[in-house]
């Protein structure tokens, strides 16, 4: 008999598999070895209080014979002579893409104009450590997309995109750790993620799908309103080569700024539309936890014994618009993520075991049309532009180098340049900015009033022990792709399917994945 049961426990008692067993057999009343096997399904913290709770919900064998281990091993026949189907991007969305694109039995051509997962390293090292931007090959761009290397949360708030336990499964298949299907905030982590994500490539090519690096689409062959293919740069040969099909999954992600500029010169319609911007926040891990956790700075050894590292998510409106924490990242660190020269950009991730001693988030803005009318010339592409300057401005007062502009959390609120900056975890280094002044003041006023409340809502949250870095500017797209609900195509062009967060219809990994098997399914012509 299975038994689905809930249970409240204490962090130490949850640590415990032991304790769970005989707790939940003095619940259901039978002796502990009647209880033939224990399965956790979800687990969640509950630190409203200082009497802090791990829930667990539980499948119960009793007297049962012990349930097969889930195989999580996908079985795909080869496509390597079937339909061939062509995605821009091997981020999320067009990794699942691919491998939805196989099992529904069409072969993918996997076009990506950055480097191979471990390949990428390289470049980042470059732009840690030395300032130097790679326009293909980043953090943003490359197997993976922006999220391998950016933290690894595989979290949605939106069970309705599709089917998320699928994306996960398809996760662990590749050798992600099967917590993330029990997790109420699953997270691989950046360290693991691309040894997966090479395990997913090896995937898509033994089944006859095609991969190929380095390569940088420059056009796309149009005729009679319907895509036939694409044209690309081979950026280690500087050669041009076209690829041929009649269906293009457009998956680049929200940072290809030439793929909006090219589409935009060619007459096909784009749409601006709401995103955010603002800066990263950056404290001591400790103080967050002990913010969340309800006890002294000393204790938080001790809590954290049976507790990782804490997380808060926190909003506010301001002035009529949404004043929001993005991406928060315990034991993280503040990457610089800018995609060309010129430009500074923040964003956040954590390894695995989230054991760095610095807790990121993204402090974001939401920003409207309104904000950016002095770039309205530029149609709908005037969110972009808006969205350069402010990186512009950022790296013009880091120095003009991969630095940032920073200030004290607490100098910021109250209009004072910070004369000495803590250490942070933002490898470039940080550089002392009136970021109150230089941010514009649609963005500035609504942070300023945000952090007030928030230093409300968690006492110890406005400090000088925390730093401001700017900016956060890659929260989203500012523009959309659009495409009818239906079909999934693009309305004036046949065959081309705009997905992922590039095309702004997902905002994170889980959603991308879930937002390219829907393309796939389309053109297969499978609606879920």
């Amino acid at each position: 008999m299975k038994n689905e049961l809930n249970i409240v426990l204490s962090p130490e008692e949850a640590a415990n598999e032991e304790f769970i067993k005989s707790f939940v057999a003095k619940k259901l009343q039978i002796p502990t070895h009647n209880i033939s096997f224990l399965k956790i399904i979800k687990r969640s913290i509950d630190a409203r209080s200082r009497n802090i709770k791990i829930n667990l919900k539980l499948d119960v064998y009793v007297n049962e014979a012990v349930p097969a281990i889930p195989n999580f091993k996908l079985n795909y026949k080869n496509v390597s002579k079937k339909t061939p189907v062509i995605i821009i991007g091997a981020g999320p969305a067009g990794l699942f893409a691919a491998l939805q694109l196989i099992e529904n039995g069409y072969k993918p051509i996997l076009i990506e104009r950055g480097k191979k997962v471990q390949d990428r390293r390289r470049d980042l090292a470059l732009i840690n450590k030395g300032g130097i931007v790679n326009p293909h090959s980043n953090y943003c761009f490359g197997e993976g997309g922006a999220g391998t290397y950016s933290d690894g949360k595989l979290y949605t708030r939106s069970t309705k995109r599709g089917d998320v336990t699928k994306v996960l499964e398809i996760f662990v298949a590749h050798g992600a750790d099967e917590n993330i299907l029990v997790e109420a905030h699953p997270h691989i982590g950046t360290n693991k993620l691309p040894k997966i994500i090479e395990s997913v490539r090896q995937t898509i090519l033994d089944n006859g799908g095609e991969v190929h690096f380095n390569t940088h689409v420059i056009d796309l062959i149009i005729k009679n309103n319907s895509i036939k293919g694409v044209i690309c740069k081979q950026l280690d040969t500087d050669n041009s080569v076209e690829f041929i099909a009649d269906s293009v999954i457009l998956a680049t992600g929200h940072s290809a700024r030439d793929i909006f500029e090219l589409l935009h010169s060619k007459n096909i319609l784009l749409e601006g539309k709401t995103f955010a911007m603002g800066v990263r926040v950056e404290h001591p891990q400790a103080l967050i936890d002990s913010l969340q956790y309800h006890c002294s700075l000393n204790e938080v050894e001790k809590k954290r014994e049976f507790l990782p590292a804490s997380s808060y998510s926190l909003v506010h409106q301001a002035m009529g618009r949404g004043v929001y924490s993005f991406c928060m990242c315990p034991g993280g660190i503040i990457a610089p993520c800018a995609t060309a020269p010129g430009e500074v950009v923040t964003n956040g991730w954590s390894p695995s075991k989230r054991n760095n001693p610095f807790a990121n988030s993204g402090i974001v803005v939401t920003i409207e049309p309104e904000d950016y009318q002095k770039y309205a010339s530029h149609g709908p592409l005037a969110g972009l532009r808006y969205q350069q300057a402010l990186e512009k401005m950022a790296w013009n007062a880091g120095g003009q180098v991969q630095m940032a502009p920073a200030q004290r959390l607490q100098d910021f609120v109250n209009n004072k340049t910070s004369s000495v900056l803590p250490e942070v975890s933002y490898q470039p280094g940080i550089r002392s900015a009136p970021l109150h002044e230089l941010l514009p003041s649609e963005i500035g006023k609504r942070l300023q009033l945000g952090f007030i409340e928030f230093g409300k809502k968690m006492h110890g949250f406005l400090s000088n022990d925390a730093v401001i870095v700017g900016v956060e500017s890659r929260t989203s797209s500012p523009i959309r792709v659009p495409r009818d609900k239906e079909t999934l195509e693009h309305p004036q062009i046949k065959g081309l399917y705009p997905c992922g967060e590039g095309a702004g219809y997902a905002g994170g990994i889980v959603s991308a994945a879930i937002d390219g098997q829907k393309c796939a399914n389309a053109i297969s012509n499978v609606f879920i």
